[in-house]
């Protein structure tokens, strides 16, 4: 093939690094599957071949985007308090998956891949809430809420530039006294 346009590695790894790479530049709907394309060094035609369109491959990105926000809630052992600020931490190092998994629009929601990954991530929060919540099942649905208001509100917060910027350059560290209020009684 000429033109440039040619890879011979992995096709499907090479859209998604585009995709997200496109998303951190200019957000999760500005760019087209030919610019992706482009992007990837593959032909016109490969993003479709193996997405489909637009709403696959954002499926694949938000699939992926769960795996790795589950990995990152897992590892931060099962204290509500430092999930919290796992939370917060991949909001700001992992944004363009952070976009797309919180823009249900985007993506088939359905997926198995995304449920499996979705329904990964929200265990680790249920099983972090169950700890510190006033018990009964009406006791964690609350509590569930209010942390992951208090923590996704906060990394969204972060992330639009709308926090008063005394709180300084560093999310965790301006994120730890806010989620402390999830434990105070």
């Amino acid at each position: 093939m000429s033109g440039g346009t040619y890879h011979h590695g992995n096709l499907r790894r090479a859209i998604i690094d585009a995709a997200v790479g496109a998303i951190a530049e200019s957000g999760p709907s500005t760019w087209s599957l030919r610019e992706l394309a482009r992007r990837a060094g593959v032909s016109h035609a490969a993003p479709a071949h193996h997405f489909g369109d637009r709403a696959g491959l954002l499926t694949a990105v938000a699939a992926e985007g769960y795996t790795l926000f589950a990995d990152a809630l897992e590892a931060a052992g099962g204290d509500l308090h430092e999930v919290g600020l796992a939370y917060i931490r991949f909001a700001v190092d992992h944004r363009p998956y952070f976009e797309v998994i919180f823009t249900p629009e985007l993506y088939r929601p359905d997926d198995p891949g995304v449920s499996a990954a979705r329904d990964r991530a929200g265990r680790v929060l249920t099983e972090g809430v169950r700890d510190v919540s006033p018990g009964g099942p009406d006791g964690d649905r609350t509590a569930g809420v209010a942390a992951w208001s208090i923590v996704h509100g906060f990394a969204h917060l972060w992330l639009s530039g709308a926090l008063p910027a005394e709180l300084g350059d560093d999310p965790v560290a301006a994120a730890r006294p806010v989620i402390r209020h999830l434990f105070e009684r």
